[in-house]
């Protein structure tokens, strides 16, 4: 990857919850092309080729992915078409132009059986259609011999789109109460956090030799807790900046209580140290990132 001090950037994905985020935080690194699905179709081999040949990026951010948890477990060969072929046929296109990827990827390798938070070189064992294809597309990375970053997130959520904390924020001013799951440990994660930080990372890695630190890093918000300890924190910051506003009462449900097409990990909790110890990169705590979030929505 060129060390010169505008990289040609290529970012997939650009309409969804990071991609949005991406095309600001990663401006400052170079010249950006930001695609979505109009631009680049990721289910056709051909147009990956022509939009990455025509763009000749020195780093593509791949932030686009099938990532409809419970609809993939019916959509089988659509999210393997986009988690893993696609990822596939971008590390080929890459490899022919010189250029390197960062690639985002799930706590949902896992099968949240540990008791502790995972380290990147724990045992994977997905649970579901998505968790599987996100796995494979991973493998895909590495073994393309270019220098590519895996990075694995969390629950995430942003001011934008569709996710858990719009959903809750919203249900909670319509509905008297809610059930939570309470069994789910995990951190959740900002996507403007995600995408300031994979540019903080894009920025040392360029720097350096991407080859050595090449690899999979886990990136999460700091602290954990569960879905329900997300919902009652969001309502609780939205009470506060709205006196006025009625909030549903929240019930704590297990998992059991609440049946899904695909499984999830019960422990999403995901071990951070080597991004701190290769990049000196710490993320925010999920809280304090939360409440800036929550002030934000009007």
């Amino acid at each position: 990857m060129s060390r010169s001090p505008n990289l040609r950037i290529l970012i997939t994905g650009r309409d969804g919850q990071v991609g949005a985020e991406l095309v600001r935080a990663m401006s400052p690194l170079g010249k950006v092309t930001a695609t979505g699905r109009a631009e680049m179709d990721l289910t056709s081999d051909a147009a990956i080729q022509e939009v990455v040949r025509r763009v000749r990026p020195q780093l593509i951010v791949n932030a686009a992915a099938y990532t409809a948890v419970d609809k993939a477990e019916s959509e089988r060969d659509l999210a393997r078409r986009i988690n893993v072929e696609a990822v596939e046929k971008l590390a080929q296109v890459a490899n022919s132009i010189g250029a390197a990827i960062i690639h985002y990827s799930t706590d949902y390798v896992f099968d949240g059986e540990k008791s502790a938070p995972y380290v990147e070189t724990d045992e994977t064992n997905p649970l579901s259609v998505y968790g599987q294809t996100k796995l494979d597309g991973e493998q895909e990375l590495a073994n393309s011999g270019i220098p590519y970053l895996v990075l694995r997130t969390s629950w995430v959520y942003s001011m934008r789109g569709k996710n858990f904390l719009l959903t809750i924020l919203k249900l909670a001013a319509e509905k008297p109460e809610l059930r939570i799951v309470n069994d789910q440990i995990g951190a959740p994660t900002w996507s403007h956090d995600i995408a300031g930080t994979t540019a903080a990372i894009a920025k040392k890695w360029r720097a350096e030799e991407p080859d050595k630190t090449s690899g999979i890093y886990h990136l999460t918000a700091g602290g954990e807790t569960s879905w329900y300890g997300f919902a009652a924190e969001a309502i609780r910051l939205r009470a506060l900046a709205n006196p006025s506003t009625t909030c549903a009462r929240l019930l704590p449900i297990l998992t059991a209580d609440y049946p899904t097409a695909a499984a999830r990990p019960k422990n999403s909790r995901l071990d951070c140290g080597r991004l701190q110890k290769v990049f000196g990169i710490e993320m925010p705590h999920w809280q304090n990132s939360l409440e800036k979030v929550v002030a934000s929505i009007h």
